[in-house]
């Protein structure tokens, strides 16, 4: 399951710094704009306690995490819309990706260039945001130069998208981004066959000074990106971008030791990582047996069979029943076997929606 979120933002605010430490992949971190111009795209595991648990109740030959995709985008500049900068091409990168992950500068270095010469997140996520509403109006007034000749003469098809693109207009004019307009759920597949830049999930990620870890909330300019986001109901996640570098270099055991000496529960690449993940409306089942315990991404809403099928088609196409527990009553049985003991291991079929946390046995017949 190929999704992949974009890291954006202006130059200079951390952007490849971060994906280093969430990639560990090295690329290029520069202070000057444009270091980045060729998005690099990262696979990173997606950090899962119950995998762990699950490993410790089985005691399988090997572990499997799933994996999730981040694609570090070159720095936005004003006028990207026009082709400013290397406008034309941040913009088809960032086409290309399912969310957007807008990493925001909330940090004051004199040392680091800021690109408009002062911090001002709020700034900083206006010119993103309205670059990115300009490109979209550009797309959408193209679109109704098309298809107005065809709504004026009755076409239904025509008439109905004609409905959704002035609504979009109206609101990209309003500087309102797609995904925060709203539309029923024909219409929203209108929007969606635009792809739209607006359209994308968005969560922003504050980037702090390594001072300012332990007491973020206290930063003025973490409070204003934590009110920007509400207001379109966004997540904020908190980040020191040069210390998740430096944790990201060290193994298990000195990570865990120096987060806790920052005070530090889990780090903030770890809940980036997780909230992506989610943005993207994906979760997780899992399959476990001696030989393998392995956790596998899924779509929220997809049934059994199409879940089976992330494994291997002939699983899909084959496809008789799941065996189905849930993690919690796995770990509370303490083995699969306790669990079908106390009736807590169901056979579903195939209108049976899967779960979060599912621990699955596929059996098919091809």
């Amino acid at each position: 399951m190929a999704l992949t979120a974009g890291i954006v933002g202006l130059p200079n605010v951390g952007k490849s710094t971060l994906f280093n430490a969430i990639t560990q992949a090295g690329a290029e971190a520069a202070n000057y704009p444009f270091a980045t111009i060729d998005p690099n795209v990262g696979i990173v595991e997606v950090p899962d306690e119950r995998l762990n648990k699950l490993t410790e109740l089985v005691k399988p030959k090997k572990t499997v995490p799933t994996t999730f995709e981040f694609t570090d985008i070159a720095g936005i500049v004003k006028g990207a819309s026009k082709g400013e900068g290397l406008g034309n091409q941040f913009l088809s990168h960032i086409r290309q990706v399912d969310a957007i992950c807008q990493v925001v500068r909330c940090f004051v270095d004199e040392n680091i260039t800021h690109v408009s010469g002062k911090v001002d997140p709020i700034e900083d996520i206006e010119v993103i945001n309205l670059e990115l509403i300009l490109a979209d109006l550009e797309t959408v007034n193209k679109r109704i130069q098309r298809v107005e000749k065809l709504a004026r003469q009755k076409d239904k098809e025509a008439v109905a998208e004609f409905s959704v693109l002035s609504i979009l207009r109206d609101g990209l004019e309003e500087e309102k981004p797609a995904r925060a307009l709203e539309f029923s759920e024909e219409q929203w597949k209108v929007v969606k066959g635009l792809h739209l830049l607006t359209s994308k999930p968005i969560l922003y990620v504050a980037n702090v000074g390594e001072d300012e870890v332990q007491d973020a909330d206290s930063n003025e300019n973490v409070q204003k990106v934590r009110e920007y986001a509400a207001k379109e109901d966004a997540e904020v996640i908190v980040i020191c971008a040069k210390i998740e570098e430096e944790i990201s270099e060290l193994d298990t055991d000195e990570k865990a030791m120096f987060l806790e000496e920052l005070g530090i529960e889990e780090s903030g690449l770890d809940k980036l990582i997780k909230a992506s993940y989610s943005l993207l409306g994906l979760a997780t089942y899992f399959t476990a047996g001696e030989q393998e315990v392995r956790a596998w991404t899924f779509r929220k809403g997809i049934k059994a069979p199409q879940a089976a099928g992330i494994i291997h088609s002939d699983f899909e196409r084959g496809f008789i029943r799941a065996e189905t527990v849930s993690y919690k009553d796995l770990v509370e049985a303490g083995s699969m076997v306790h669990a079908r003991e106390k009736g807590k291991v169901r056979l579903e079929g195939k209108e049976y929606l899967v779960q979060d946390g599912d621990v699955i046995h596929f059996r098919f017949n091809v």
